[in-house]
């Protein structure tokens, strides 16, 4: 059984600990953690929380939320190349007004209508922050798990690289209509389901390029070879970036973009390609052991669920 590394129970966690550490501590009470949804006799099954202090930005609406919040956790199901099924959320809010409950929902049934699954419900509250916990359901008798990457292969991504830092960007420029544009990701079920019969490791860059990179290698004992300007970045992202490096912070560190990270095998990728009706980019080897970049080490960050 795979188990998504945000699914867990069992252990009270500090307060002063964050997410990675977290999970490394909970590892012990779940041996199979480290994959993006839990597979239980061809059953996918994952779980995403996300709060208005962290995850929606001032401008945010509520139908960009609704989307967003279940295209999360359908990117999970994507990620284990597995059809998605159905979907359920958790809201909560200081208070439960209508216009934005039509909306919220009118979001999460809109992006499950999007990628063939069903949004069947859930559970409202007041909170005193907006919050949002949803899950979502799909199926597969073969999923893709992190940890087949071999040296010889090699790493591609869906789309591009860097949309949500550009959202975030255009948020705080005041460009709400764009900004909410493009938080409005459409999860790659229908890559993931194609790709499965060709790749080898697979997960969805909702930690960024970079710390995705590092939990395939960590999970499949390998290391990467890349090259920067391999890295398909978002038009959006030269709107917003201040100069090369920081274009470089938004396209593999940033996180949020839900595209799929995945390794096969060279012969494989014309195959692949003709199988997605999506671009994929090969940005680089599976190599022995390293990550790195034009090849200077690349460090292990990327988004982290915590509020600094």
């Amino acid at each position: 059984m795979a188990v998504d590394g945000e699914f867990f129970v069992g252990r009270v966690v500090r307060r002063d600990m964050d997410e990675r550490s977290a999970l490394r501590l909970l590892a012990a009470d779940l041996p199979d953690a480290g994959d993006d949804a839990a597979v239980v006799d061809g059953l996918v099954v994952t779980t995403d929380m996300l709060h208005e202090s962290t995850d929606f930005p001032a401008g945010t609406t509520r139908y960009t939320a609704g989307w967003r919040s279940v295209a999360a956790s359908l990117s999970d199901v994507a990620a284990m190349g597995a059809d998605a099924t159905a979907a359920v959320a958790a809201y909560g809010a200081p208070s439960l007004e209508e216009s934005e409950l039509r909306d919220f929902v009118r979001g999460a049934r809109e992006v499950c209508a999007a990628v063939g699954a069903e949004y069947v419900g859930g559970d409202l509250d007041t909170h005193e922050e907006f919050t949002v916990a949803t899950t979502a359901l799909g199926e597969t008798d073969n999923p893709l798990l992190r940890s087949g990457a071999t040296p010889g292969n090699v790493v591609c991504v869906t789309g591009a690289l860097g949309r949500s830092a550009a959202a975030l960007r255009a948020f705080e420029a005041g460009d709400c209509d764009r900004a909410n544009d493009l938080f409005r990701f459409t999860p790659r079920v229908a890559a993931g389901v194609a790709l499965r019969p060709y790749a080898t490791a697979m997960m969805d860059s909702s930690d960024g390029l970079a710390r995705s990179l590092h939990q395939i290698a960590e999970a499949s004992d390998c290391g990467f070879a890349f090259e920067w300007d391999a890295l398909p970045v978002h038009d959006a992202v030269t709107e917003y970036a201040r100069d090369t490096d920081d274009e470089r912070a938004m396209a593999a560190y940033f996180g949020e973009d839900f595209e799929l990270v995945f390794t096969l095998p060279a012969d494989a990728v014309d195959t692949a390609r003709d199988a997605l009706s999506i671009p994929i980019t090969v940005v680089g080897q599976v190599t022995d052991e390293q990550i790195v970049a034009n090849g200077d080490p690349v460090p292990d960050e990327g988004y982290t669920h915590a509020d600094d």
